[in-house]
């Protein structure tokens, strides 16, 4: 049997009245890829903060190596050789790649006062060579791309000696080269002997890259399987508790009227600088125009343009042959555009408020609902319970504050009220990031049908795959400009990804990519 990094015992822990990990036994074989899987709160982040020392179980025991472990705190992890690279950085921008490195474990000069940086910049040299990272150590970490701030991360965990690496969605903000680097890096560290746990939603890349598989659902182990014994499918019914499908919409849409048309918009982003520089294009009734792109790019911008929520330095915006660039969103709003935000807490629901008070917000001064400035209770309740009811929404309670819904029921009503407006155009910003496959299946399946009435859908995600499940059309954002437009049937994750990369269409290294590197796209 092979060597255990990881062995841990009767894991429970628990925040208040709400059991996160719930009497877990987790085992990860030495020098294996093994990949946790689950729902938004199925605990699997919380085990591995309770291995990484961040949390304090209730009970429970940890051996790292054979050895039995009472980790109080990340520095007993790191010294006992476990690191976490955590879904969002802590790198400092401004500093070098080298001083981001030995940050907090500094080389010091002969008189040990100053960090001695040329031994710093020597030591991220030759362990970027070793494990094959690729990095140049005096390159400012605000220089360079998502990718190798990833592998600065990762090469921080093995300046501290780090044998076990815990990587918690590490393709999350990703384009797809920069996981197929990633995945090279991770295969080296493999090579090299080290033991990775791998956090990830993203199903199929975790059948690319895992040894082993472990699926968490309500706090406690479904099962561990090796890849070679499961498959995608058989993985998110183990997550959720039934069959889920992801497979791309089949029916053609039945094109209309154009519903939007942008013309050469440019508008600044929150810091003044120029986020949307020439954008151009249109939207017709029935179809899903989908927006792919690293975040950053000029996505939100976007979206907030045509919203109401950003001003517009230039261009045109039409929705329906009425201009409606710098209108408010409230008259927008009224026009017949709704908006799924990005951020469903900041913008789509208001936490105090409850479910049905959340489900009319917008709507609760139209005489639907209101009568003489007094609104109708017995009105929302009904039309509450309708939309709860139609999706989903648990707890089935309209009176339920809105603050205690999980993330997909949250989404969930933010969903139901505005597609509950009838809107000819929906502006759906970010869907399903961060939910899980349950409610991804349920909200998808909406946006589907939303499409079939005949609604325009501007669909804006950082998942590729939910945009070519989707999408009729997809443009790609780079630096505030659309880098090409294609219609789905043209479109495959490599193309897509030289191009959220900045390689326009027609550059030559596009088609040299696309004839060497596509892979499975071919």
């Amino acid at each position: 049997m092979a060597d255990t990094a990881i062995e841990m015992t009767a894991m429970r822990k628990a925040f208040e009245n709400v059991v996160a990990v719930d009497n877990v036994d987790f085992s990860v074989r030495r020098g294996e890829i093994h990949a946790l899987v689950g729902e938004n709160g199925a605990g699997k982040t919380t085990l591995m903060n309770l291995l990484y020392g961040i949390y304090r179980p209730d009970h429970g025991t940890i051996k790292v190596f054979g050895q039995q472990c009472n980790i109080e705190h990340a520095r007993q992890a790191i010294a006992l050789g476990i690191g976490m690279v955590h879904q969002h950085f802590m790198l400092l921008p401004p500093l070098t790649i080298a001083e981001n490195l030995v940050l907090g474990k500094e080389p010091r000069t002969q008189h040990r006062v100053l960090l001695d940086y040329d031994k710093a910049v020597e030591l991220a040299s030759e362990l970027s060579q070793l494990y094959g990272l690729g990095i140049e150590p005096k390159e400012r970490v605000i220089d360079v791309s998502v990718g190798e701030q990833q592998r600065v991360e990762i090469l921080k965990a093995l300046y501290r000696g780090a044998e076990i690496l815990i990587l918690d969605e590490p393709t999350a903000v990703l384009t797809p080269q920069e996981s197929g680097d990633l995945f090279k890096v991770l295969r080296s560290l493999k090579s090299a002997g080290k033991t990775i746990i791998f956090i990830s939603h993203k199903l199929r890349e975790v059948m690319e890259i895992a040894d082993r598989v472990t699926v968490m659902r309500h706090g406690r182990i479904v099962d561990t399987v090796s890849k070679e014994e499961t498959d995608v499918e058989a993985l998110a019914k183990m997550m959720v508790g039934r069959k889920v499908s992801f497979q791309r919409k089949e029916i053609e849409p039945a094109l209309g009227d154009v519903v939007l048309s942008v013309r050469d918009l440019e508008a600044r982003g929150a810091r003044g600088l120029s986020a949307l520089k020439g954008i151009s294009f249109d939207i017709h009734s029935g179809e899903i125009l989908g927006v792919a792109g690293v975040d950053g790019n000029g996505q939100s911008e976007l979206v907030e343009v045509v919203t109401g929520l950003r001003r517009a330095d230039s261009g045109r915006v039409v929705f329906r042959g009425q201009s409606i660039i710098n209108l408010s969103p409230a008259d927008i709003r009224t026009l017949g555009i709704s908006h799924v935000p990005e951020d469903r807490h900041r913008r789509g629901i208001c936490k105090g408020l409850t479910v049905e008070e959340n489900l009319i917000a917008g709507g609760h001064r139209s005489a639907r609902f209101s009568r003489l400035g007094r609104l109708q209770a017995k009105t929302i309740r009904a039309f509450a319970e309708g939309l709860v009811s139609e999706f989903d929404i648990r707890p089935d309670d309209p009176t339920a504050r809105a603050g205690n819904l999980s993330g997909g029921n949250a989404q969930k009503v933010v969903v139901a009220r505005e597609v509950s407006t009838e809107p000819s155009l929906l502006v759906a910003s970010q869907p399903t990031r961060g939910l899980d496959v349950g409610s991804i299946e349920f909200i998808r399946k909406v946006l589907i049908a939303q499409q079939q009435k005949g609604q325009a859908i501007l669909l804006v995600s950082a998942d590729l795959e939910e945009i070519l499940s989707l999408s009729d059309r997809i443009a790609v954002m780079y630096e505030g400009r659309f880098t090409g437009i294609l219609r789905a049937e043209d479109a495959t994750e490599t193309r897509l990804g030289l191009l959220m990369a900045g390689i326009t269409e027609g550059d030559e290294a596009v088609v040299e990519a696309c004839r060497y590197g596509g892979g499975e796209d071919e």
